[in-house]
């Protein structure tokens, strides 16, 4: 039986590939270490294409309203300075948000936290009264009752034992913090500096990966390949858009009602909401419970309004606002969203959901249109 040069090859190429399986699977541990290591040292990069890409949504935006036309005409300060004028007013924006939400949210939560402690002291014997009626004076249930005691110097003590437990002495807890602070500092420079890169040379690079998909592979793989980087690129970016317009739009309209109704942490429970809504499915109603809770404290009757406010709200979010904003962004079925969900979040958490959403539209698109060209090939219409 005669092999030619190809099949060799083939051949080749199947034996040292199941040497390095069989390597690998022998010393997985040792190639675990490696595989962390180099993680390690990507880290930086990797966080630094992350944040590029987030950035690049809104500088794109600026940069194609503020210069769009300027640009057309052929303008050389508009084409030497847009670039850079649009990130910094981007990263004027970002920074303003989180000033803003900071000085919002950071007052009104000590306040917030000295109430609520207030409202559960003042609390508990009013649930022990209702407990009491409701059990008829029931004589094992009053001795549990009465035994529910709420000291907040103890549970102040117990928060700060929770939060330093495992991190042994005064010395060494405060060496990590410092250890953690300056490498957190540092991967983060090292990643917005390459952010930075990547942003003011975004279409030299992607000339250069386009020359290094056309070298390296044939020229329908290549483009097919390409095709579906800029298809990834769409999905992220809208799905990114669209989710964050849609919290802050959930986010002011429980703002404005809450302030309507006069409903207490309303600015709180506002920028609440917002951010929670980022969480695709479940995020709004881990707010809810949050919010709930903290209204509760203050007035139970008040807690069963804003459930009511809440679903009402939801209803004409999830019916109006979702599928105009997010829903056609991403393009992908009610019931591939609770799967990529859910997937993603027992796999990396919240990243994980905020992930797979856009990645499994990406492939739910491809194998549509796997589907579709295998029935056009047989003839089949459906």
């Amino acid at each position: 039986m005669d092999l030619n040069n190809l099949s060799m090859k083939k051949i080749r190429e199947l034996i040292v590939f199941t040497a390095f399986l069989v390597i690998a699977l022998w010393k997985f541990d040792i190639v675990i270490d490696v595989i962390k290591t180099i993680w390690d040292i990507l880290s930086p990069f990797a966080l630094g294409g992350a944040i590029a890409f987030v950035i690049n949504v809104p500088m794109s935006f600026l940069e194609k309203k503020l210069f769009g036309k300027a640009k057309e005409k052929g303008t050389k300060t508009a084409e030497k300075f847009a670039r850079p004028i649009s990130l910094l007013l981007t990263l004027i924006g970002i920074v303003g948000l989180l000033i803003l939400v900071m000085f919002g949210v950071i007052p009104q939560l000590t306040r917030t936290i000295g109430t609520l402690i207030t409202n559960i002291t003042a609390f508990i014997p009013q649930m022990q009264a209702w407990i009491l009626e409701f059990s008829h004076n029931n004589q094992e249930i009053m001795q549990l009752v009465n035994q529910i005691r709420f000291d907040p110097d103890q549970a102040v003590k117990w928060g700060m034992g929770l939060l330093g437990k495992g991190t042994g002495n005064v010395m060494n807890t405060t060496i990590l913090a410092v250890g953690s602070i300056v490498n957190g500092i540092t991967t983060f420079f090292i990643a917005f500096s390459f952010a930075c890169y990547i942003l003011f040379q975004k279409e030299k690079l992607r000339i250069q990966v386009r020359k290094v998909f056309f070298a390296f592979l044939p020229k329908e793989k290549a483009e097919a390949s390409l095709r579906i980087c800029s298809l990834t690129y769409r999905t992220f970016a809208n799905f990114l858009t669209g989710q964050c317009l849609e919290a802050v739009i959930l986010g002011s309209m429980f703002l404005l009602t809450l302030i309507i109704l006069k409903m207490p942490y309303a600015l709180l429970i506002g920028i609440l909401i917002a951010f929670t809504a980022l969480i695709p499915i479940f995020g709004a109603f881990i707010g809810c419970a949050t919010a709930a809770f903290l209204i509760f404290m203050v007035s139970p009757r008040q807690a069963v309004l804003f459930i009511l406010v809440f679903l009402i709200l939801q209803q004409l979010e999830g019916n109006l606002i979702y599928p105009h904003v997010v829903g056609s962004s991403v393009g992908l079925p009610s019931i591939w969203v609770l799967a990529a969900v859910t997937i993603g979040g027992n796999l990396m958490g919240i990243a994980g959901m905020l992930v797979f959403i856009p990645l499994t539209s990406v492939l739910y698109t491809l194998f549509r249109e796997y589907v579709y060209l295998r029935l056009k090939k047989r003839n089949i219409n459906w």
